[in-house]
């Protein structure tokens, strides 16, 4: 049976509503819930693995650690978050065929300055326009299949102006990049303007609570045109919030009990795969050795 890709969902009539998933139980839950596809934020990956902001103080590897730990724990496709390509355009190359083997589906590229800084917050600084095209190239003639997915992101706009943003991505564009990413528009007219200017071509919007984009629903952005309705902060902000009342209760308390609703243990269990576990075990425990 042929494997369902990227691609393919992305062919498919209306937007695609894309989670953000960032370790195992994330990407776990996103996918039981029936999502045909999934988005590994590197806000979430890096503040959950490492537990630090996301400033570009994430390495290739660390990064790669959970590409695998996403592609082993599902079975639907996934964009993942390649920051800047970690260096220059020999990195690039390197980092497009290691994200492929690694398990995903296609790889997110910024064209901010090395350290990147998260999209929705200050201080971020782009490299100039020649560079950030030539990375995006060099990505797509890197990428072992043409199914894997180049999503091009400009920072342009906090920096330079939403028309220096425009004719980033109208570059990367030409450059054979699948998705366009015009990170962190300001308002209403500037979403429609970027989805006007690019209507034909699979653009993501990226939706980020308290970011510094009007926050829309993926039915508002399909009808301005935009393809990609990213949610990237929606499970870690969550997690996050569970976790603190969770904690607090306990402290008060001395005991979980009254505190915030929690997933059943069975229910973990199950979702983490302990049936195939015990299935195994069955299955294998009276055979001599």
């Amino acid at each position: 049976m042929t494997k369902t890709t990227f691609r393919d969902i992305l062919g498919r009539p209306g937007i695609l509503t894309l989670p953000g998933v960032y370790d195992g139980i994330s990407a776990r839950v996103a996918n039981s819930l029936g999502f045909p596809a999934l988005y590994m934020t590197g806000y979430g990956a890096v503040a959950s693995a490492l537990g630090v902001p996301d400033a570009g103080l994430a390495s290739v590897t660390e990064m790669l650690d959970r590409v695998r730990c996403i592609a082993a724990a599902i079975d639907v496709p996934f964009i993942a978050d390649g920051d800047t390509g970690y260096g220059g355009l020999l990195n690039v190359d390197r980092t497009v065929r290691a994200y492929a083997a690694s398990g995903a589906a296609g790889i997110q590229l910024e064209d901010q300055e090395i350290p990147k800084k998260c999209g929705h917050t200050e201080f971020r600084r782009v490299i100039p326009y020649t560079d950030a095209v030539r990375k995006i190239q060099v990505a797509v003639a890197a990428r072992p299949d043409p199914d894997f997915l180049i999503v091009a992101r400009t920072d342009a706009r906090y920096s330079e102006g939403l028309d220096d943003a425009l004719r980033r991505a109208e570059g990367f564009l030409n450059a054979g990049a699948d998705v366009l990413f015009v990170e962190s528009p300001e308002s209403p007219e500037e979403m429609r303007r970027i989805a006007e200017t690019f209507r034909g071509a699979v653009l993501l919007a990226n939706m980020v609570e308290g970011g510094r984009s009007p926050f829309l629903s993926a039915g508002e952005l399909e009808t301005m045109g935009f393809k990609i309705a990213l949610f990237p902060g929606t499970g870690f902000l969550t997690a996050a919030n569970a976790l603190r009342q969770g904690y607090a209760h306990l402290q008060r308390a001395g005991t979980s009990i009254g505190g915030p609703a929690q997933l059943p243990f069975s229910e973990m269990n199950a979702l983490m795969g302990f049936p195939e576990v015990h299935r195994f075990e069955a299955k294998w425990a009276d055979l001599a050795i």
